[in-house]
């Protein structure tokens, strides 16, 4: 989980100097799609536990 926010992090950080973004608007939006990607794997992992 952790490892895939930091990763959305670093890829948001890389596009705002790429494209000399000067809110950093790409890292925001990077970051909060890592977030929702890893909450989707947790519920996912959960409802599979749940199942069993």
């Amino acid at each position: 989980m952790v490892f895939t926010i930091y990763a959305f992090y670093l890829l948001g950080d890389w596009l705002d100097g790429k494209f000399h973004a000067e809110n950093q608007l790409w890292m925001k939006i990077c970051t909060l799609g890592g977030i929702g990607i890893s909450l989707y794997q947790v519920i996912r992992q959960v409802n599979r536990l749940n199942d069993r």
